[in-house]
């Protein structure tokens, strides 16, 4: 019996994968591990070298490139955030509030951007790379700590020291009152609409908004973070089928196996290197990337 459930995954793997050539399953591949690669070495922000990798490396149309970003994006947020709840770092009931509400926003950016031309779009995406890439370089060059997020604490910070619109207790609890939840529902419907519309995860927004809204340890936000992109994007897919925009499936599955994979290697890797010199790093080749949309849209 095990055999033949084997043997029939096998065939319908196979018959999933199919439609594509071996060099284009080879690239979907390739481009899957890079993503899942950048976003293990920065938490968060590196999802979002998905959508011009699709669309300029393997002809993809953008609305279509950003379904399997969103889908490639939250199953491998979901394989990374599974893991740290099994550890204990993720904090649940802040995450789901963030969830929630990101899960309400997604549909709207989803239907936003069947409203938007696609060279607009583009040009739009660019615009959203260069702000994350200013917000990144300015993490590594103020807080070098935020930029180590593998080697940061777990513990919250001290309200006196940041986070005053939340505040916890002693035993380190968020005490959830309406300003706080206001800003956090708040904030999770930007992430959410962004997400929707460009095919994100949003750690760029949530690490930040998790630690400076309610005081977490850096490494808590990005294991939260996690649990909240998987939901959102899964949010933003269901949105973007329930549209009529297809997502293809065997790319999607390429996308998000070497996704996976290129997370695990990016957290081992981000255990060994420094954190601020990587934020940079990135924040520079995002810059670079954003500058190529834009002349493309403008020569097209």
């Amino acid at each position: 019996m095990t055999h033949l459930t084997a043997a029939g995954l096998l065939v319908a793997l196979a018959s999933i994968l199919e439609p594509l050539s071996g060099t284009r399953a080879g690239l979907g591949l390739t481009f899957g591990v890079v993503v899942g690669f950048s976003l293990g070495l920065t938490g968060g922000g590196g999802s979002i070298f998905a959508v011009p990798l699709l669309v300029y490396g393997l002809a993809v149309r953008p609305r279509e490139a950003i379904g399997v970003s969103l889908a490639a994006v939250a199953a491998t947020a979901l394989a990374g955030g599974l893991r740290r709840l099994a550890r204990g770092e993720v904090e649940i009931r802040t995450g789901l509030v963030f969830a929630v509400a990101g899960m309400a926003g997604a549909p709207v950016g989803s239907w936003i951007g069947g409203w938007v031309p696609e060279g607009v779009l583009l040009v739009l995406f660019a615009v959203l790379m260069v702000l994350v890439a200013v917000r990144m370089w300015r993490r590594a060059s103020r807080r070098p700590d935020e930029a180590r997020a593998i080697r940061a604490s777990l513990d919250p910070i001290p309200a006196g020291e940041r986070g005053p619109s939340c505040q916890r207790d002693p035993d380190g609890v968020l005490r959830l009152t309406s300003r706080c939840f206001a800003i956090l529902v708040a904030t999770g419907l930007a992430t959410g609409v962004l997400s929707g519309l460009f095919g994100v995860g949003g750690g760029f927004v949530i690490v930040p908004a998790l630690v400076l809204v309610t005081g977490m340890g850096i490494h808590r936000a990005v294991a939260t973070s996690l649990m909240v992109i998987a939901l959102v994007g899964a949010s933003g897919v269901a949105s973007s089928l329930a549209a009529g925009r297809p997502i293809p499936l065997a790319l999607t599955v390429l996308f998000v196996a070497g996704g996976v994979a290129g997370m695990e290697f990016g957290t081992l890797v981000g255990r060994r290197l420094g954190g601020p010199g990587l934020q940079k790093l990135f924040a520079s080749a995002m810059v670079a990337v954003a500058a190529f949309i834009v002349a493309k849209s403008l020569l097209s």
